[in-house]
């Protein structure tokens, strides 16, 4: 975004930060369309298989949704279609916060659906106009442009809230393959090639863990969770014995007229016992 702003020049993927994607979801909240936008920023959908999601291919309990097809519009009619590829044809988990965020659509969806009373259509889709209708993809890059601009974010495409799905699980760690199969590439190296700018991120992020999981099985003791003591560098000279408590003992200083009178004591006391 950044270079973007700065040059006028779109990158092959421009991506809101975390940050800014947050934002932009907080911002929304209250949208009857919310939950669309969070499915495809989160989990990284296409508009034309956000529009074609069905409840019948959701399963809330489960945490699963099946993209099993996608609305597209020919010649000013809405058609059902299959995914762009075969790899596009996936289950996807949802994790819970999409999960809520599905669970309130529905119930705003009923709400729509009592208040038009016979005159709604239950298409059974997930994202419908206010009658029940299937919703056009270009209406949602419509209301995203318009949302967008609304709440003064960086003007991204809704294709790039997909890129944003997916360099934001890079960049949260998560494996290239997993990825891969979120979005329904059909090779990882063309999500390889498409994310190459998060990847060295990830890769020293990678990197700097592993050495730190060496690093601390070098300080235990094997077989053990002990850590070893550490290494003074003065060689293996012994140190001096210490007390279970407190200091090392010291032996007292006695100077010469002391230590022989004290002899002269201990031999008389000597010769009083052999007398006796």
């Amino acid at each position: 975004m950044e270079y973007w702003q700065r040059t006028g020049e779109r990158p092959p993927v421009a991506v809101w930060t975390a940050a800014q994607t947050a934002e932009f979801l907080h911002a929304i909240r209250e949208h009857r369309l919310y939950a669309a936008f969070h499915l495809i920023a989160l989990r990284g959908l296409r508009r034309g298989e956000a529009a074609g999601l069905r409840w019948c291919d959701v399963d809330l309990d489960q945490r699963v949704a099946v993209i099993s097809q996608q609305i597209q519009q020919h010649q000013g009619y809405l058609t059902a279609c299959p995914p762009k590829t075969a790899t596009s044809a996936r289950a996807i988990a949802l994790d819970r916060t999409t999960v809520a965020a599905l669970r309130a659509h529905r119930e705003w969806q009923q709400g729509e659906q009592r208040q038009a009373g016979v005159d709604y259509r239950d298409s059974g889709y997930v994202f419908t106009t206010t009658n029940g209708d299937p919703l056009a993809p270009v209406r949602l890059t419509r209301l995203f442009q318009g949302l967008v601009a609304e709440h003064g974010l960086p003007p991204i495409r809704l294709h790039d809230l997909r890129h944003g799905a997916a360099t934001l699980a890079l960049a949260a760690g998560v494996e290239l393959k997993v990825v891969q199969d979120m979005l329904g590439h059909s090779s990882i190296v063309l999500t390889a090639d498409t994310y190459t700018s998060v990847l060295p991120e990830v890769a020293h992020r990678a990197a700097e863990k592993t050495a730190k999981h060496v690093m601390k099985a070098g300080r235990l003791i094997p077989g053990t969770n002990r850590v070893r003591r550490r290494d003074t560098g003065r060689g293996n000279a012994a140190r001096p014995t210490r007390p279970r408590h407190g200091r090392p003992r010291r032996t007292p200083h006695v100077n010469s007229a002391d230590r022989n009178a004290a002899e002269r004591k201990r031999v008389g006391g000597s010769a009083a016992v052999q007398c006796s």
